[in-house]
């Protein structure tokens, strides 16, 4: 299996576990992406961001995922970073390999009905408020002010500015998929159900363009996991996060 319209019918297979990898068939991610794939496997190396990332999912037997990870890893000189399937990591053994995060890829299993009160479309013209807004909610999360561009952000707002922020790190009308991150919600206005309000509000504006919308969550952050899971997501899949070294 070599040709993109075979590795998306393997995607689809479990799309909540694939949703990353369906995001960067769209045509726009092309020139970072690097794919390889056997009958049994599908493993990426994206190349979008300053450093490479590994993408090395399985949905059952980690045999085949194995193998073709090790070609994979045979073509790239740390560092990287590497999103895998829990066991698969035993292919990095030749390098340092530091974990980062024990993860969960969800998935929005059902309709999001329409929000309470204002939500604001966030566009480029915001981006000077946005950039402030995560250096306090969200100073470790990842923002790139393009992404304002070429996603989809919702905000809410109270007295003091930007309250909370939902958005996406995949968004794909030609792939019908979506991948929500960077929500956060300002420290002084936490406790206040407003994450779970932006989230919901961000699924009821895309979902009529999108079949597939998931999310990652680090595994021991229950009360995020509990807000997603109030406006429709459920758990599906537990993957790792690494950063891999020269050995």
């Amino acid at each position: 299996m070599s040709d993109l319209i075979s590795i998306e019918a393997y995607l689809r297979r479990a799309p909540f576990l694939h949703a990353y990898e369906l995001g960067d068939l769209d045509p726009r991610e092309a020139p970072h992406t690097t794919w390889y794939s056997t009958d049994d496997a599908v493993a990426l190396i994206y190349r979008g961001l300053a450093t490479p990332t590994v993408i090395a999912l399985a949905d059952g037997d980690l045999a085949p995922q194995l193998a073709l990870l090790a070609r994979v890893v045979a073509d790239l000189a740390p560092p990287f970073y590497a999103h895998l399937s829990p066991g698969l990591e035993a292919a990095l053994s030749p390098f340092n390999r530091t974990l980062l995060a024990h993860s969960v890829k969800m998935g929005l299993t059902g309709r999001v009905a329409a929000p309470v009160g204002d939500v604001h479309w966030l566009t480029p013209t915001d981006v000077d408020e946005v950039v402030a807004f995560y250096a306090v909610a969200y100073p470790t999360g990842f923002f790139s002010p393009q992404d304002l561009g070429r996603g989809r952000f919702v905000a809410v707002r109270d007295a003091n500015g930007i309250a909370a922020i939902a958005g996406t790190h995949v968004y794909s009308p030609v792939m019908r998929v979506a991948a929500l991150g960077s929500i956060a919600t300002r420290p002084d206005a936490r406790g206040r159900g407003h994450a779970g309000r932006v989230t919901a509000a961000l699924c009821h504006r895309i979902q009529d363009d999108i079949d597939v919308i998931g999310l990652n969550v680090r595994a021991d952050n229950a009360a995020a996991i509990a807000c997603y899971q109030r406006v429709g997501f459920e758990p599906r899949h537990a993957y790792d996060e690494w950063r891999i070294d020269a050995g």
